[in-house]
């Protein structure tokens, strides 16, 4: 005899009927109280359909010990470019700073004297010489006027080859390159023969007659400054075009519609956005334009009449090669790398600020 508790509801399907080979009956109240009824040991009512997924696995990342493979990979890969480097400039600073606290000239070259350390007198002999303080202050002068006008130029030309067709693009964007390809030597040579007083047409076009650009001093530097911007714009053209390029039409075209000039649209959403080009053209031209000695020496004929248009670079090259004072040619180095090295960290800090990963 069956068990009372063995009994299976089979539940009718829709209609009330219990299939081919039922009697069409519904089913009872106590039959469908039991079938709702959850099963002994179960949490709740369950979903057929629902199933459970597994539990995603964690991945644990375990550091790696500083002794470990792994870890000298990365420097195995630039072991050669850091031999190539310490080779061509740890070893040359190096020599540098050797010969800025000696007493090294013609004599101690040719071996008729023998080499003497004198410590500071050579920084001591530079900083009280007032031809150094005034070729500082003009070098630091002239740097930040071609800087200031590079920017210029190369920010107001790659905001122009946004505005304009394909083809006018086209051919600014080679004259640039060929502006920027052309030699130092080669481009300061052109420039004298642009602006000589005899031959130039640039005084027959502006009427100057026989104006010399090179004798004064202001106009020396004026011309030697166009020749550096000529040759540098490029660079900050084509790096700042690529960043406008990047940033999203939406953002232009709502500052647009909202009203705002094209000045305004550059100063409030272009140059913020193009903030870390800036800092990154702005301090590769620092560094450029404050060691410029082909466009002085060659459009100035050495440094102008008198030395009125010298500039660190080439003041240290006279005191080096003209007047055989290696260490104090070398002192002048060394205070020019000391100079840029605190632009350098200076670049690093804003980097650092805007949260770049250094």
């Amino acid at each position: 005899m069956p068990k009372p508790y063995a009994r299976k509801f089979r539940e009718p399907p829709a209609g009330g009927t219990t299939g081919a080979s039922g009697s069409g009956a519904a089913r009872s109240p106590e039959a469908a109280a039991a079938s709702a009824a959850p099963l002994p040991g179960a949490t709740g009512p369950r979903s057929p359909d629902r199933r459970r997924s597994p539990a995603p696995r964690r991945r644990t990342h375990r550091p790696r010990l500083p002794g470990t493979p792994g870890t000298w990979t990365p420097w195995l890969y630039l072991l050669p470019a850091l031999l190539v480097l310490g080779a061509l400039l740890v070893y040359p600073v190096y020599q540098l700073g050797l010969i800025s606290v000696l007493e090294y000239t013609q004599a101690q070259v040719s071996g008729g004297e023998p080499t003497t350390f004198r410590g500071l007198a050579n920084y001591t002999a530079l900083f009280t010489d007032p031809q150094f303080r005034q070729v500082l202050l003009a070098t630091v002068l002239f740097a930040a006027a071609c800087v200031v006008t590079t920017l210029a130029v190369g920010c107001a030309l790659a905001v122009l080859l946004t505005r304009v067709r394909a083809l006018p693009r086209l051919v600014l964007m080679l004259a640039a390159l060929g502006a920027w390809a052309t030699p130092a030597v080669t481009g300061s040579t052109v420039w004298v023969f642009l602006f000589d007083p005899d031959l130039g047409p640039v005084n027959r076009l502006l009427g100057l007659g026989d104006f010399s650009w090179t004798y004064g001093r202001y106009s020396a530097f004026a011309l030697v400054l166009m020749e550096v911007v000529w040759c540098s714009f490029p660079f900050v053209t084509v790096t700042v075009y690529a960043g406008i390029r990047a940033v999203p039409t939406e953002v232009l075209e709502a500052a647009a519609l909202d009203g705002a000039s094209q000045w305004r649209i550059w100063r409030s959403v272009t140059a913020p956005l193009l903030r870390p080009i800036l800092v990154v053209v702005t301090i590769q031209s620092i560094i450029w334009d404050f060691k410029v000695f082909t466009q002085i020496y060659v459009m100035t004929h050495g440094g102008g009449i008198a030395g009125q248009n010298l500039v660190l670079n080439v003041y240290a090259y006279q005191k080096a090669f003209a007047s055989s004072q290696y260490s104090l040619g070398a002192a002048i180095g060394v205070v020019m790398l000391l100079i840029l090295l605190a632009v350098t960290l200076v670049y690093l800090r804003l980097l650092r600020r805007q949260g770049e990963e250094l």
